[in-house]
């Protein structure tokens, strides 16, 4: 069975404006300018979305080139239920730091962890396969 169908309903997309999760968990929103048979995605006017409890930056990042296999999820963006969302817009430079932030919490919470499995006899290998992105 090929996955052309499925892609073919892309095509209803092409100029509207979409989001995009990636495998690495990043978040693209960008207007969707061409596709291939293999789900390969051009965005134009593309921002990386940077999500830090209720807040959230943007980084542009203009014309982007997404693999298709890299691709978790995908849809149509509604810009009216980003406006009444209760998210706030922060700068750039203010949600690259929540983030760093939240993710030395997140390694701390998971070093901790790790610890107390050890002490307890069970053998875990941290797996940073996606969290490095």
């Amino acid at each position: 069975m090929t996955a052309l169908p499925g892609i073919c309903t892309l095509l209803e997309e092409i100029d509207k404006k979409i989001m995009v999760e990636l495998r690495d968990g990043r978040v693209l929103i960008g207007y969707l300018r061409s596709i291939d048979q293999f789900a390969n995605l051009v965005l134009h006017r593309t921002v990386e979305r940077i999500h830090v409890d209720c807040r959230y930056g943007e980084i542009p990042l203009g014309v982007f080139i997404v693999r298709g296999d890299n691709v978790v999820l995908l849809g149509e963006f509604d810009e009216d239920k980003d406006r009444t969302s209760k998210l706030v817009q922060v700068s750039k430079e203010e949600i690259l730091e929540a983030q760093i932030l939240e993710q030395r919490v997140k390694q701390e919470k998971e070093k901790t962890r790790i610890k107390a499995l050890k002490e307890r006899g069970f053998s875990y290998q941290l797996d940073t396969t996606h969290e490095d992105f």
